[in-house]
């Protein structure tokens, strides 16, 4: 899941699914303990003019406490990120959520120590509340930055925004199309549904709003039960997933060697690498790094990119979006991709995943010889232009 960018609707839909609820779990248990929202911003920027202008100046601090650490979590992520990714380690976002986790097991030991029924009054809510905050921060810079912008999951402000707007252009498209999807009956009707655009992004962004709104009701239940433990199931569950991420195996691009063995002395516009999985883990589906920072390292040199899948026969859901999302990358920097040792189920999956772009076929071979000769034609035809 932290692996690498979040490129298809699964994925989006899977961060949603599971760390919405982590911020409305928090938030309403540090609205329960210590008087304060912490996983959004907005009502907070408000209280500080408010209570700036009123006199107030205790409580405009706190709102201006709150809106530093949240600052400072979003800060956070992105100075991990961009060190794994200038120090080229294969997970970056692995990272950020490992602190998010520890900074909610910090705030889950404040808990269980201190005297909740007097918490708001005493000397341990603002770090308390500070904790909770950075760690609202850092998942939501984190998890922004994995879905690329598309994906919010400590409020839901913009997601309804966006609900709105999606919801009216599905209902067009459901005039527009009416009478086709009357032909097409039940089944084809759903089908077409759940392939459409609007459609799924409808259900991502009912899907984050729910959860936010079932972790706030878990959350509630819990402090009302069990209180000094009731950060407890965020916690485990933020360690879990990414132990969960971490144990998948990542598969390594390295130079292929195929061509070096074979004396092929190609030009510079034309670079091979391989994906060498790991032989000591062969009951684990592999995943691949991150594609994106990986690209950025690429000679400007590199116009024709050859990625060879021969060696890797097991790879995980997200092969064939991280691919394509690849693939557009290097086609707006004016470069190409080329995929060889592909086999008919990776064909199937690369054709599922381009959506509507549509995959061109030179961009996919069945052998490495064949898409060295193609890298050639490709490279003539940039060189040409």
């Amino acid at each position: 899941m932290f692996v690498s960018q979040a490129h298809s609707f699964t994925q989006q839909a899977r961060l949603a699914i599971t760390l919405a609820w982590v911020a409305g779990y928090t938030n309403v248990i540090t609205i329960l303990a210590c008087g304060s929202v912490t996983s959004h911003v907005s009502g907070t920027t408000s209280h500080l003019g408010e209570h700036a202008a009123k006199g107030n100046f205790a409580a405009a601090a706190l709102a201006l406490f709150l809106l530093v650490t949240f600052f400072l979590g979003a800060a956070l992520s992105a100075l991990t990120t961009e060190l794994g990714r200038r120090k080229g380690w294969e997970s970056v976002y692995v990272l950020p959520m490992a602190i998010e986790a520890s900074l909610l097991a910090a705030f889950a030991v404040g808990l269980e120590f201190s005297d909740t029924r007097t918490l708001i009054d005493s000397n341990w809510k603002f770090p308390m509340l500070g904790l909770a905050s950075l760690a609202m921060g850092l998942q939501n810079a984190t998890i922004t930055r994995i879905s690329s912008g598309v994906v919010r999951t400590t409020h839901v402000t913009g997601v309804l925004t966006d609900l709105g707007s999606e919801a009216v252009l599905f209902v067009w498209w459901l005039k527009d199309k009416r009478t086709a999807l009357i032909k097409a009956g039940p089944a084809g009707m759903i089908s077409q549904i759940r392939t459409h655009a609007p459609g799924k992004r409808l259900l991502m962004l009912a899907s984050i709003v729910g959860t936010f709104a079932l972790g706030a009701g878990l959350g509630t239940f819990a402090f009302s039960s069990i209180t000094r433990w009731s950060m407890i199931p965020p916690v485990l569950f933020l360690l879990w997933i990414i132990y969960q991420d971490v144990r998948s195996p990542i598969v390594e691009i390295e130079p292929s060697d195929l061509v070096t063995s074979h004396g092929l002395d190609l030009p510079s516009g034309i670079a091979v690498f391989h994906l060498r999985r790991d032989a000591s883990r062969p009951g684990h589906l592999h995943a691949l790094p991150d594609l994106q920072s990986w690209s950025d390292r690429l000679p400007d040199s590199t116009r024709v990119v050859i990625i060879d899948l021969g060696d890797v026969t097991a790879l995980d859901a997200n092969t064939a979006p991280e691919l394509n999302a690849l693939r557009t990358r290097l086609l707006a920097q004016k470069k190409r991709l080329i995929i060889s040792g592909i086999t008919p189920e990776h064909y199937d999956e690369l054709r599922a995943a381009s959506g509507e772009q549509g995959l061109d076929l030179d961009t996919l071979c069945t052998d490495l010889e064949l898409a060295i000769a193609r890298g050639y034609n490709q490279l003539e035809e940039l060189q040409s232009r």
